[in-house]
């Protein structure tokens, strides 16, 4: 499952694991995979030196975003490091997960189309906006002004090459239990899927 920032992907993810979906959350993985002590911090470090760090050692996250904005060669070698790390630890997770009781697991990958995460997964679904409502929602969410939010909305797939790799669409422009009831019928369909699954593409 993917989806623009501030687009609702936590919300549609609970949604599933209410339903019994295992879910895996390539943003969390995210946190995990620098924190201190972890390889993925001291590779960050290695390549953009110590001042990167907090005085706890932790990750500098405001630092490293100031990076990445500066210049698209900081941004090409963070993601050369994490999302190898990413990747390797989300598809553990996934493969850990079917071995448990629930019927299907849902990868939750922002940059889905960006990696090529899709080539691993059998479906995909985006989580869908109209990008007014995405931008107030980033706003709102981050407090951020305008020009800075359509900054971190533009550093990510568009709309419509997102909807282009959909095989599912989760409209999330309208309520709550527009929402929910979208999620319960896709639900219905994965359990369906899940009792004669396709062959995987990869």
């Amino acid at each position: 499952m993917t989806g623009g920032i501030a687009s609702g992907k936590s919300a549609v993810a609970d949604l599933f694991a209410g339903h019994g979906a295992c879910v895996v959350d390539t943003d969390v993985i995210a946190r995990e995979v620098v924190e201190p002590g972890e390889s993925g911090l001291q590779d960050i470090v290695n390549h953009f030196g110590a001042g990167v760090l907090l005085p706890d050692g932790g990750l500098d996250r405001k630092k490293m975003r100031e990076l990445i904005f500066s210049a698209p060669e900081n941004k090409a070698a963070l993601e050369a490091i994490l999302h190898p790390l990413i990747r390797a630890r989300s598809l553990l997770k996934a493969d850990s997960a079917t071995a448990t009781e629930c019927p299907y697991v849902i990868l939750v990958v922002p940059l889905l189309v960006e990696t090529r995460f899709a080539d691993l997964v059998d479906r995909v679904a985006v989580v869908d906006i109209e990008p007014e409502l995405q931008l107030q929602r980033l706003m709102e969410r981050d407090e951020l002004t305008a020009p800075d939010a359509r900054r971190i909305i533009s550093q990510q797939a568009d709309r419509a090459t997102r909807l282009g790799a959909a095989d599912d669409v989760i409209d999330n422009n309208g309520t709550f239990d527009q929402l929910r009831d979208a999620v319960a019928a896709l639900h219905a369909q994965y359990l369906r899927l899940a009792a004669d699954p396709p062959s995987p593409k990869h």
